[in-house]
């Protein structure tokens, strides 16, 4: 049976591309049944090496590692590709318009979904840069006059924190579970947000809809998934 070749930029973090790559796995059997999996194929980037252009802020140097890697997935015959990284998507529109290959961006699923929900204005958690900088929160604006809100920068570096020291460790802590919920309720009480989008792959890990079943969450790297297999077996 043929299928489109899903090509993943991984390793950011590793715990996150596991999860992308049994998320595709599963819905393509689902779709399809018996051991009918996806087609893919993984470049795994060094999350040490993610973590040090993140802090640093050289979004150049990122660029050029990911391009590396991009045009590894190219040459091996990657039909679409995805990142695994809500973060890292601030340099990938760039390298992507000169790859030949489509990406699918990881904000136009979860802006489709949320805009079918009919919501406004949400919440987005996510690491620092997905928190404070625009180029998510305008594809959500932009795209799908959806306004996404961050929380204080208080909040945001407990965010952040937990992410880079647990959640990509894949350490999961009731503290820290505790944590992100009372910042959700908080912006919902406070700053009327509808919804909760879950900016960085591994949140939902920690996090997820059945603990606030009236307060939609969004799951960017399910949500990612799903948008591949559509294209992988249109």
């Amino acid at each position: 049976m043929k299928q489109k070749t899903i090509g993943l930029l991984g390793g950011c973090s590793n715990v996150a591309t596991a999860e992308y790559y049994r998320f595709l796995n599963e819905a393509v059997n689902t779709r399809l049944g018996g051991w009918e999996i996806a087609e893919t194929l993984i470049a795994g980037m060094n999350f040490g090496n993610i973590e040090a252009f993140v802090r640093t802020g050289d979004w150049d140097g990122l660029g050029r590692y990911m391009k590396t890697k991009i045009d590894g997935l190219v040459a091996g015959g990657a039909d679409v590709i995805l990142c695994v990284s809500n973060t890292l998507h601030k340099p990938l529109e760039d390298l992507m318009d000169r790859g030949g290959v489509p990406m699918i961006h990881i904000a136009d699923p979860t802006g489709v979904a949320m805009s079918a929900a009919g919501l406004s204005k949400v919440a987005i958690f996510g690491t620092k840069p997905v928190m404070e900088m625009s180029y998510l929160k305008d594809q959500f604006q932009h795209r799908f006059e959806v306004q996404a809100i961050a929380p204080t920068e208080e909040e945001q570096c407990d965010i952040d924190q937990i992410i880079f020291d647990e959640l990509v460790k894949n350490k999961l802590k009731d503290t820290s579970k505790a944590r992100y919920l009372e910042i959700a309720d908080r912006m919902r009480r406070e700053e009327d947000a509808e919804g909760l989008i879950l900016g960085c792959t591994e949140i939902f890990l920690l996090i997820d809809q059945d603990d606030r079943p009236d307060f939609p969450m969004f799951n960017t790297a399910r949500l990612h998934c799903e948008a591949a297999v559509d294209f992988a077996l249109s």
